[in-house]
């Protein structure tokens, strides 16, 4: 997955910049900093599952990263390409899922780990 958003990035940079005008040429962008920045994330998440091996809240929190991320970045190159303002509508559901991913993360940490959140 990082691959591909790496070439989605220099495809970005050098191929469509002088295709999109500013308004696309700023939602795809926004589509590839999102996902490089939840693919670092799930590389994180696959180093604590390492520490965390026996936890399934890891794993349920790594799927809604995961689905969020494709959500999201795919309704966005899908509105950058195909212009079709309906296909934002979409997009929000992959943020909702990427947060619940990571709110879900946080909770695993704090409960499997037995940490005390502070006061």
């Amino acid at each position: 997955m990082m691959a591909i958003n790496i070439i989605l990035g220099a495809f970005g940079a050098h191929a469509v910049k002088d295709i999109l005008n500013e308004y696309y040429l700023a939602i795809y962008h926004t589509a590839v900093s999102y996902t490089f920045y939840n693919i670092l994330g799930l590389f994180a998440l696959a180093f604590i599952s390492t520490i965390m091996p026996n936890s399934k809240k890891i794993k349920i929190s790594a799927y809604f990263i995961f689905i969020g991320t494709l959500v999201f970045a795919a309704s966005l190159y899908a509105l950058v390409f195909l212009e079709k303002a309906i296909l934002g509508a979409i997009t929000p559901i992959g943020g909702a899922l990427m947060i619940i991913g990571w709110f879900i993360l946080f909770y695993a940490i704090l409960k499997d780990l037995k940490l005390e959140p502070l006061k």
